[in-house]
């Protein structure tokens, strides 16, 4: 059970989640950092009282120090601030909610401080899935996924006393705002439409991700690193409700699934309490009034970003790191109205045809493998 926590991605929607479980749980908060939301972490940091606040942004960070000045909160900027974050003594969990490869660093420095991991940044084990896990289990560290999909798949497995008895892993995807559409009817898709998720609110990104279908191909890769299965034993199925977070099939036939509103509190509320669960205040799922639960299968032709991942799976090496930094560099593009929906699979393809793909990497291979790609985006949207 979770005492203090370390919250990295404090101004996200995971992290503003995770600090209403805080006040429900009634945790302590040890740090909190986030980018450069200076006016959030702020009122954050005055309920809370962290002994340390970062801000990524340096001239922010020094903003948020005159800001505080007041109190006992220490303030840091930069990676430095992240990995004092990730390391604090006080905090016996630490939350990654950052998004993107920028979550990789302060991971790894708390795996070696054998903190428990609660990890909603899944980019961390799509780029160095292998070195981190490695880690993990040489240090003694605890990961406990904050993903939907992953808890769900987390909580199945709880009771199978042999990992050889599973069959296969089945993440479920709503199949995003798209869903149905051919490639020539996504052609034409905005920015404010692909943030029109179904049934999740999230960041941009993340939701970005959902409308392309990346976001289960990043998470495929996830699953295939947490549990050290080939992704032929991980799949995905469509499910637009949004109920079946997801289903592990095990050697006899049997299927174990998780069940639950579109509720990510859910699994951070888990992922801090584990092994025991806590009361939770909200509505549990009605099973006599959620709608008819469908499957299908996706559309991998149409929304090819799904097909791209899935190859780099197969690939191995530097190519997750590659694909995940020119996808994070197109969708912030994307988000900027600089390129098109389908761009987006076309400069992840471009870069992965350009950045030289390294086996077996080191942690420095694979962060010059994500320079290089995003490098590679920047140069064809110019």
């Amino acid at each position: 059970m979770t005492r203090s926590i370390a919250l990295l991605g404090s101004t996200g929607s995971i992290g503003r989640q995770t600090l209403e479980v805080v006040r429900e749980l009634g945790l302590s908060v040890a740090a909190l950092t986030a980018n450069s939301s200076i006016d959030l972490i702020e009122r954050q940091a005055r309920e809370f009282s962290p002994r340390l606040a970062v801000l990524y942004d340096e001239a922010a960070a020094n903003e948020l120090r005159a800001r505080l000045a007041d109190t006992k909160t220490v303030v840091m900027g930069g990676m430095e601030g992240l990995l004092a974050a990730a390391t604090l003594p006080e905090a016996d969990t630490v939350v990654t909610a950052v998004v993107g490869m920028i979550g990789l660093r302060p991971t790894l420095a708390a795996i070696e401080k054998k903190k428990r991991i609660a990890l909603a940044n899944k980019e961390t084990l799509v780029c160095a899935g292998e070195l981190v896990m490695d880690a993990a289990e040489k240090s003694g560290a605890e990961i406990v996924p904050v993903d939907s999909e992953h808890s769900a798949i987390f909580q199945c497995v709880q009771g199978c006393r042999d990992r050889g008895e599973i069959k296969r892993l089945i993440l479920t995807c709503s199949g995003g705002p798209f869903y149905g559409l051919s490639r020539d009817e996504l052609a034409g898709k905005t920015r404010t439409d692909a943030l029109r998720h179904p049934n999740w609110t999230m960041g941009a990104k993340i939701t970005i991700d959902c409308a392309t279908l990346m976001n289960k191909g990043l998470e495929i890769i996830e699953a295939m690193r947490l549990y050290r299965l080939p992704l032929s034993m991980v799949d995905a199925v469509i499910h637009r409700q949004s109920i079946v977070h997801s289903l592990v099939e095990f050697r006899d036939g049997a299927l174990l699934a998780q069940l639950g509103t579109p509720d990510m509190k859910l699994p951070i509320r888990y992922a801090m309490t584990y092994p025991n669960r806590a009361q939770s205040p909200a509505e549990p799922l009605d099973l006599l009034s959620c709608p008819p639960l469908t499957f299908a299968r996706p559309d991998e032709e149409s929304f090819r970003c799904l097909a791209i991942a899935k190859g780099c799976a197969k690939a191995g090496g530097t190519s997750c790191a590659v694909m995940n930094g020119a996808n994070e560099a197109a969708v912030g593009a994307f988000l900027n109205d600089r390129i098109g929906f389908h761009d987006i699979p076309a400069l992840v393809e471009a870069a992965l045809s350009e950045v030289k793909q390294v086996s077996n990497p080191a942690l420095g291979d694979i962060l010059e493998a994500d320079r290089l790609a995003r490098e590679s985006v920047k140069k064809h949207i110019k």
